[in-house]
């Protein structure tokens, strides 16, 4: 196991990282800005080192810095956490050439998965279903129009390299698809560097569930079942379950085989998330691979009672998985509402001093958070503050604890969106699991 462990983020997966490497007996070391010298995950780590100053480009996102960091504190193993240079695979390579385990895939697993017409290819040769669409990049708007002739109205342009939903455009006409397919590529090299686009038929009204992935460096691989994210802001995730709510265990059985022939497709050797579309008629289609732990992952934990952030840690240190397929069962419901220092009606940070903060409690409820009572939440960084996860026995009391949670949890001195997920709980919509990705906008209009 490893000795040290340097974490290459902040924040609440900061801290959860610290947390289960403590319970592991591995020493911890904080990277932090130097606005951030009093974030928590500073101080519950074993040692800190300031890498630089609060643009991200010049700390968090510093290679040099980081690398710099580890070496001068000893650690033998880098954990990225998620964001950031979670998805890096020239930093992972570094990190390899510099003697350091990065605690992840392999710089070729994510140059595969990151790339969207690579991973759509890969998937279709292991038979794993895609929606119809190109597997390869579009160049010309007389290209695109004829490939969405084929495949029909609307359809949906995504940036090959893309997530976060940048690059992506969905188009209903021929007469939009040129500033559409214009837009689509300009938005993808400005955040990704990388201008090539795809295009695929656009699933209307689908579900997006994601399935677990655990693998070692041994050829073993188990999905730990899914999480429904149709809950998104603009392709954002907001509110996260697991059971799904409209899953059978057939379905879960398909979709299960599917993700774990896709990492089996590529040598996966770690944590990760194969994410699919689900239609009406309980139809999947891969979507993509995320390549790093995922912000949702304890509604899993919740549910199957495994530590992924240990598993892991296990899998990078060489061990093999400590769990077969057969001893993954789904005991009851969890829900996660994703809390951020915004103004709940329009969703603008709401960045200031917290001067009053009472985090919930009570059996089932659990706070991933680095927020304390006069921290100052900072404007230069993602406004996500908090993580409320609760686990009940059925998805209704699941429903009910996530209610009363949100009613405890006090922050103030700044807006959050609690009062956003208040009224999603309270919806019948929500409650009766009829929901998919456009719900959002339903809701508020």
């Amino acid at each position: 196991m490893f000795h040290k462990v340097l974490i290459a983020n902040r924040g609440e997966i900061a801290l959860r990282i610290i947390r289960a490497c403590k319970e592991l007996g591995i020493q911890t070391v904080a990277v932090h800005s130097n606005v951030d010298a009093e974030a928590l995950h500073v101080k519950l780590a074993d040692e800190s080192i300031c890498i630089g100053p609060a643009v991200s480009s010049a700390s968090y996102l510093n290679i040099k810095s980081i690398i710099s960091a580890a070496e001068v504190t000893d650690a033998d193993a880098i954990h990225p956490g998620y964001g950031f240079l979670a998805e890096n695979a020239d930093f992972a390579e570094i990190c390899s050439q510099c003697g350091l385990t990065f605690i992840g895939p392999t710089p070729e697993n994510m140059r595969l998965m990151g790339d969207k017409i690579r991973a759509r290819q890969t998937v279709t040769g292991v038979g794993v279903p895609i929606l119809p669409g190109t597997t390869d990049a579009v160049r010309t708007v007389e290209e695109a129009k004829r490939i969405a002739a084929e495949i029909g109205y609307p359809v949906i342009i995504k940036a090959t390299a893309g997530g976060g939903g940048r690059g992506m455009k969905v188009v209903h006409s021929p007469a939009s698809l040129p500033n559409a397919l214009a837009a689509a590529r300009s938005e993808a090299q400005a955040g990704f560097g990388n201008p090539e686009v795809y295009i695929e038929k656009y699933c209307l009204r689908p579900r997006h569930v994601e399935i677990q992935l655990l693998a070692d460096q041994h050829g073993n691989v188990i999905h730990l079942g899914e999480r429904d994210c149709s809950i998104q802001r603009r392709h954002q995730k907001l509110i996260e379950e697991s059971p799904c709510p409209i899953m059978t265990p057939e379905l879960r059985e398909r979709m299960g085989a599917a993700a774990v022939a896709t990492a089996k497709a590529v040598n996966y050797t770690s944590v990760g998330t194969a994410e699919f579309l689900v239609d009406d008629e309980r139809n999947f289609y891969f979507m993509e691979m995320n390549t790093r732990v995922q912000v949702e992952h304890p509604v899993t934990e919740m549910v199957t009672g495994v530590d992924i952030i240990r598993e892991q840690i296990y899998s990078a240190a060489g061990h093999a998985l400590r769990y077969r397929q057969e001893d993954i069962h789904l005991c009851g419901h969890a829900i996660e509402c994703r809390i951020n220092a915004e103004d709940p009606e329009r969703f603008t940070p709401s960045p200031g001093k917290i001067d009053g903060y009472h985090p919930p409690g009570g059996l089932g409820v659990r706070v991933e958070s680095a927020v304390y009572d006069q921290y100052t939440v900072l404007p230069h960084y993602d406004s996500m503050i908090a993580k409320l996860i609760v686990h009940a026995d059925n998805r209704e009391e699941a429903i009910r604890r996530m209610s009363r949670a949100l009613d405890e949890y006090i922050i103030e001195g700044i807006k959050t969106t609690i009062p956003f997920h208040q009224r999603i709980m309270n919806s019948r919509e929500f409650q009766e699991g009829k929901f998919d990705t456009g719900f959002l906008e339903r809701f508020r209009g």
